[in-house]
């Protein structure tokens, strides 16, 4: 799978603890990221990353360009909710294309676990499911 990797300043030592706490899970997967998240996860963790700008230069757009291309399959945007961004219409507009294209997003730690525990356990494809089931709910 392809795997966007975003963090706001405050929070990327908790991407790198994230990304370096489930190295083996997303070593198997092709890793994109903003400018400096996906410095400070390669320095980290030694795995590629195909970086793009920072998110304030564009960053945040390219990614967004990559899921209106269908060409990304899962987004882990750790957000700091408390401070002011100055390019938050990217943002947002980077969540309704997650929204749009049915990619899942993480914009917390919890959530963020819990898609990569999902990954580990094999459930990758979950979007060809929910087309297939003309998007009626699954039964668990």
């Amino acid at each position: 799978m392809k795997i966007a990797l975003i963090a706001h300043d405050r929070k990327k030592d908790v991407m790198v603890k994230l990304v370096t706490a489930y190295r083996e899970i997303l070593a198997q997967h092709e890793l994109f990221a903003t400018g400096t998240t996906g410095k400070r996860v390669e320095e980290a963790t030694q795995l590629p990353v195909h970086r793009y700008k920072s998110g304030p230069l564009g960053g945040d757009q390219q990614i967004g360009a990559m899921i209106s291309q269908d060409d990304l399959d899962m987004v882990i945007f750790l957000r700091d909710p408390l401070a002011a961004q100055p390019h938050e219409p990217d943002v947002t507009a980077l969540i309704r294309l997650s929204d749009v294209y049915e990619i899942p997003l993480a914009t917390n730690m919890g959530t963020a676990e819990i898609l990569l525990r999902g990954l580990a356990a094999g459930f990758a494809d979950f979007r060809q499911v929910i087309h297939e089931t003309d998007n009626r709910p699954l039964s668990l």
